[in-house]
């Protein structure tokens, strides 16, 4: 083992000039072993080498980040079902959703300190066990005079979160090479997506709406039963298989972004200080927001709206749902693997942009037509706007490096949040005062003016401009 140790650090001693490895040997063009796999190979990758596991750790966190969502919506697309059967007010049950953006907006700046001083794997157990703990204190506030109980245990899950939405861009850019990390983010973003899916379509269908409120309780009890198996499940995985970080970094950039943690590294803080005068990032941060914001307003009020226009379709809001989210996972995949082909970050961002701002437009104008139509549109609108959210993360790791992914996505989704709150309070009020067609006009209005703003955001690329440094030094 102590021969394997030396023969790695002999491949990997690298220079402050280049950023890249010593050594030139064709042995790094072979498959090798380490210390913790004896048979896994080590895929090269021009000068360095990315490892096979990474595949395993990242599918780890698209369960684990799955676990954590399928929550989000668990209770507001039932919300008729939990008015009547807790006797709350639907602010209440939409507050089920919005704690999640609360939250994240109060401990986005711990987590993200967490995230990039003590790396991924303590920011993921800290994740996976808050997200357990919540997961079984809300069987405990399955009587109908103990929703603070449950909503407890859904703001556990929901502080939770803060060491899941960041980790896409930073796992991707730490076990993943220049040519795959915008794939591999967009796979991080499609577990959280996989989770709302779950989270849209289970609950309506294992929660009935029944006048006994007998049958109710049991189907939320088998429900919350459920999901804490699986958290459970999910937690000792990740406690016992998730790695911080390959032996050796992917890529120059991932290099550079370790070097100067033992150097001159700015403190924690002042990156945050780095990234407000930062003015691509901060048009970018506005402009993400209101996209997400948008999403997450339509997502929490989803059952009002679909119930407004068809009486009894709680199981169609939920299979709505499921295809606004289904079509995102796609969008999501797709424009992972545009930007990994053509590393247009800005001109991609615009575009995905207008095209969520079109099919915003067309949800809107046929939510009246038929629940089929329903069913179409709202899947043209889920491919645009939810795959617009690793391209947010990469764009804003692009125009951000050396900056911590994990810092720069932490704050554009504490961004998401605050837009998330306050759209999703906007279009309640007007959806209740004035309907959903004026409530979805105004929607209309925010991502005209988000793209507005995406325009002005200069493609200012600095990792790919660090990758092709190394590569001509080299």
């Amino acid at each position: 083992m102590e021969e394997t140790k030396e023969l790695e650090h002999r491949h990997y001693e690298y220079t402050m000039d280049s950023f890249i490895p010593n050594s030139k040997s064709s042995d790094l063009m072979k498959p090798e072993t380490d210390d913790n796999n004896d048979d896994e190979a080590r895929k090269p990758l021009g000068d360095f080498v990315v490892y096979s596991r990474r595949w395993a750790i990242l599918i780890l966190f698209v369960f684990y980040s799955a676990s954590n969502s399928m929550q989000w919506i668990q209770f507001s697309i039932i919300a008729n079902i939990i008015q009547k059967y807790y006797n709350v007010s639907s602010t209440w049950v939409s507050w089920t959703s919005m704690i999640y953006m609360f939250l994240y907006i109060l401990l986005v700046f711990p987590g993200s300190w967490v995230l990039d001083k003590l790396g991924l794997r303590t920011a993921a157990i800290f994740g996976c066990l808050g997200t357990c703990l919540g997961a079984w204190i809300k069987i405990l506030g399955v009587n109908p005079d103990l929703f603070y109980v449950a909503f407890i245990g859904q703001s556990i899950v929901a502080a939770s979160q803060v060491f899941i939405l960041s980790l896409p861009a930073k796992l991707a850019a730490v076990w993943f090479g220049p040519n795959q990390v915008s794939s591999a983010c967009s796979i991080g973003v499609f577990g959280n997506q996989l989770g709302i899916a779950i989270g849209f379509l289970f609950p309506s269908i294992i929660v009935k709406n029944s006048d006994d409120m007998n049958q109710i309780g049991n189907d939320l009890q088998f429900m919350f039963y459920l999901v804490a198996a699986f958290t459970t499940v999910l937690a000792v995985l990740i406690c016992i298989f998730f790695q911080k970080a390959p032996p050796t970094p992917p890529s120059a950039s991932a290099l550079l972004s370790e070097r100067p943690k033992n150097n001159h590294s700015s403190p924690f803080f002042h990156s945050i200080k780095n990234l407000s005068f930062n003015l691509n990032y901060i048009l970018l941060l506005i402009s993400y927001g209101i996209n997400v914001g948008v999403f997450y307003a339509i997502s929490t009020l989803l059952n009002q709206i679909v119930l407004t226009h068809y009486d009894g379709a709680e199981k169609d809001a939920g299979r709505i749902g499921l295809c606004i989210i289904v079509a995102g996972m796609l969008g999501s995949v797709c424009c992972g693997i545009v930007l990994d082909k053509t590393h247009k970050f800005k001109e991609t961002t615009l575009a995905v942009y207008i095209l969520s701002l079109i099919g915003m437009i067309i949800y809107s104008a046929t939510l009246s037509t038929g629940i089929i139509i329903v069913y179409i549109t709202s899947s043209l609108l889920g491919f645009a706007m939810t795959g617009y959210l690793p391209v947010g993360f990469e764009f804003a790791a692009e125009i951000t490096y050396p900056e911590s992914e994990g810092t720069s996505s932490g704050l554009l989704n504490a961004g998401a949040q605050v837009f998330g709150i306050l759209l999703t309070i906007l279009y309640g009020d007007i959806l209740e005062s004035f309907g959903d067609i004026t409530a979805n006009i105004v929607m209309v209005g925010f991502l005209l003016a988000g793209c507005i703003i995406t325009a002005f955001i200069k493609s200012d690329l600095r990792r790919q401009n660090a990758y092709m440094s190394s590569i001509s030094e080299s």
